[in-house]
């Protein structure tokens, strides 16, 4: 049974234990999807057995949908800092996102802005707005943001009369930037802005309240660092807000009531922003697995592992000669992104994943590989993984020595 109490040396052996696909390698991608908890694809089991054998069309089982969706929104509001009722469920980040790009009513020449280090979760709706509304869409320069003086700067000179929106990354999916939001949403609500937050790299990894940070949406996903299944997500809705956005994608979950004439009313909460139906074996995985790691494993101490586990990476990896480490480690959270001298980042990232077993990414705009650090990794790990790119780096593609025959991991990794 894991606890927030246990010391650490009982702690991460029984986290892993819960974690079973942490014995398949290295697991260096919760950026990208993390490890599900036992407990929680039990649970979804359990709710995919349920409908096998009883069905979903009556209606205790929508009844029984109901207070699951509730105690989703109730298990990300805790992870957020917020009440349920500021929160809709999605289907994706990328839904939270467009929520927010399309809740302002657009007019030809507004202007919404965003960031040079945007995933296209966050862009794509953007690209949409420029296309089809005849929006003004500016990039600010922020480099790796390293700076926060200099991302500041930019977004104080991109952020104009006439500016709508802005909407930008918490932690950057490309470098692992930690953004300063407060500052952000102070200097656009300034403006006449509202502020919308891609979450998906920090929400999990880093602390996060919505309400101190005075953003307007915030949209995270479920797959991520929240340990949860992929296909469901979440956005805030900020309650000074919720009379203002323009509702455009709208169906029955949106309704408090609704006729066939199409008299409706909208519900007063964030739930109007849910317009379709979810796959409820998901929406109780993600309550689950946030409710996980709030009540028995301490978002607390996850936040703290995260920071120190994901700062010794950068420092290791940046002490190997031949190493680029991209992430500013003044403002990072637990991803790591890096380059090797004299190799791509596909090349060398199939290297290491055959010498080491460590499931990573690459980030092509950057010709870089991206690491996802864990509060779940050890530092045995990390130092095999270290010493993996230094071998790598000593090498070009052309002299790196013949691989050794790789077995398939049949117990855990220290």
């Amino acid at each position: 049974m894991v606890t927030p109490f246990l010391p650490d040396d009982q702690k991460i052996p029984a986290l892993r234990e819960a974690l079973p696909s942490t014995a398949a390698g290295i697991y260096l991608n919760t950026g990208t999807a993390g490890p599900l908890p036992r407990e929680t694809a039990h649970a979804m089991a359990e709710a995919e057995a349920w409908e096998l054998r009883t069905g979903r069309a009556d209606i205790h089982h929508y009844q029984d949908s109901l207070e699951r969706m509730a105690e989703a929104r109730a298990a990300v509001a805790a992870v957020l800092g917020t009440d349920p009722s500021h929160i809709a469920l999605t289907h994706a980040t990328t839904d939270g996102m467009n929520v927010a790009a399309w809740a302002v009513d657009w007019k030809p020449g507004d202007r919404v802005v965003t960031t040079s280090l945007e995933h296209a979760g966050g862009l794509g709706p953007l690209w949409a707005l420029r296309e089809r509304g005849g929006v003004e869409l500016v990039i600010a320069d922020v480099g790796t943001g390293g700076d926060p003086v200099a991302i500041l700067e930019a977004l104080d000179r991109a952020v104009v009369p006439g500016t709508r929106l802005v909407a930008l990354s918490h932690v950057t999916w490309a470098t692992g930037a930690r953004l300063p939001i407060g500052e952000i949403a102070e200097l656009a609500h300034s403006r006449g802005a509202l502020v919308a937050v891609d979450g998906a790299q920090s929400v999990g990894a880093v602390p996060v309240s919505v309400e101190e940070l005075g953003v307007d949406f915030y949209a995270i996903p479920g797959q991520k660092w929240l340990l949860g299944p992929e296909g469901i997500g979440a956005v805030y809705c900020a309650g000074s807000v919720l009379d203002r956005p323009r509702t455009t994608f709208a169906g029955y979950w949106s309704f408090e009531s609704i006729d066939l004439a199409a008299k409706g009313k909208l519900w007063p909460d964030a739930r109007r922003f849910e317009g379709s139906g979810y796959h409820g074996p998901s929406v109780v995985g993600l309550a689950r697995s946030a409710a996980w790691l709030s009540m028995f494993v301490g978002l607390g101490w996850i936040h703290e592992r995260i920071a120190r586990m994901a700062g010794a990476a950068a420092s290791m990896l940046a002490d190997v000669p031949g190493v680029e480490v991209l992430t500013p480690t003044a403002n990072m959270a637990g991803l790591v992104t890096f380059r090797i001298a004299g190799w791509k980042s596909s090349a060398a990232l199939k290297e290491l994943s055959q010498r080491t077993l460590c499931i990573a990414r690459t980030i092509p705009p950057l010709d870089a590989i991206r690491i996802s650090v864990g509060f779940f990794n050890t530092d045995g790990e990390l130092r095999r993984f270290r010493d993996g790119v230094a071998l790598v780096a000593e090498n070009t593609p052309d002299t790196i020595p013949h691989r050794p025959r790789i077995e398939v991991l049949q117990g855990g990794v220290d």
